[in-house]
């Protein structure tokens, strides 16, 4: 498993005072300000949101220490990670996107798909992007129960119950 979380993205620079547009990847997006202290992915800097506020397609957070825009700016598309164990463990039937990636993807008979490469979300539920076996394209499926009947994240493998057509053979 991940031993750091992505949490956040900043999206860029949000008005004139230092403020950025920041997309939370935590299921109660104001949580993102619970964990403390964010780091970047290479994990030089590390960065303290000081308020986030609702706008219209995003949230706008103050970071400490960045107090105009050209400082905003350098920080556009940054991931803003946190180590798991500040994380709280996930309930029944609920995985985080880190523990899901590199999975192997199998059909119900066995048959091997694929690897989970992303969970996306882009408004109407999340969807499994899987890149085929011997392949480098991808195939996108509805991340449900009927699509995904057996995540197993010990066993390093969920199943796929593909809608018809998906995987051409």
């Amino acid at each position: 498993m991940a031993e750091r979380i992505c949490v956040a993205q900043i999206g860029g620079a949000h008005g004139t005072r230092g403020e950025v547009r920041l997309k939370s990847f935590t299921a109660d997006p104001m949580a993102v300000m619970d964990y403390g202290a964010l780091e970047t992915e290479d994990g030089t800097a590390t960065f303290e949101i000081e308020s986030l506020r609702p706008a219209k397609s995003h949230w706008v957070a103050q970071l400490r220490g960045v107090r105009d825009r050209n400082a905003a700016e350098h920080l556009a598309n940054t991931k803003l990670f946190v180590p798991r164990d500040r994380l709280p463990a996930a309930e029944t039937d609920e995985f985080y996107h880190a523990d899901l990636i590199g999975l192997a993807a199998v059909t119900t008979d066995g048959r091997v798909l694929g690897t989970v490469v992303a969970i996306h979300d882009f408004g109407a539920g999340d969807i499994l992007e899987l890149r085929q076996e011997g392949k480098r394209d991808t195939v996108m499926l509805p991340f449900t129960t009927a699509t995904v009947p057996v995540i197993d994240v010990a066993g390093r493998r969920i199943v796929i119950d593909p809608p018809e057509g998906v995987f051409k053979e």
